[in-house]
């Protein structure tokens, strides 16, 4: 997809769900439906969905469409660790160049990971977006998934 198509795809999903979650405040129907709608429009999106901190650190699986997920990641490992940690946005081209990347699925080439924060600002899950290409992801996906997380606790 090209760069223009690509954003502008983006800008009419931010609309979409925009329009969609004002139904209710409820942050786990938000990402529902963020991660349905994502995982439908945009074709190079093989697993999408989130994972969040429950009550004892842990990062669990939460919302998500696509294949069977990991339900618990491994503390401070992997990509999805890395955006909680890092407390930014982790764009991976080559996910077997990632150290210590967690493969749920072999069939994961990329990755995408953009924090999800509360009302306070604190980090409280990570939206992942795999595909089975290589390089998929780039700033554009980073700077809109960035904008369309930031709807879930508005």
């Amino acid at each position: 997809m090209n760069t223009k198509g690509k954003a502008g795809r983006y800008r009419r999903i931010y609309e979409q769900v925009q329009k969609l979650i004002s139904a209710t405040s409820s942050p786990w129907s938000r990402m529902s439906t963020i991660a349905a709608l994502l995982h439908h429009k945009m074709s190079d999106y093989f697993w999408t969905g989130f994972y969040f901190l429950d009550e004892e650190n842990n990062l669990i699986v939460g919302p998500y469409q696509g294949p069977v997920a990991c339900l618990k990641l491994k503390k401070d490992t992997g990509v999805c660790w890395a955006g909680i940690n890092g407390g930014k946005s982790v764009v991976v081209e080559d996910v077997e160049e990632f150290p210590g990347h967690i493969a749920c699925s072999s069939l994961s080439k990329s990755e995408i990971v953009v924090p999800v924060r509360d009302a306070e600002g604190k980090v409280v899950a990570v939206l992942d977006v795999d595909s089975r290409e290589l390089n998929t992801f780039d700033d554009i996906d980073r700077e809109e998934l960035e904008r369309i997380v930031s709807l879930i606790y508005s």
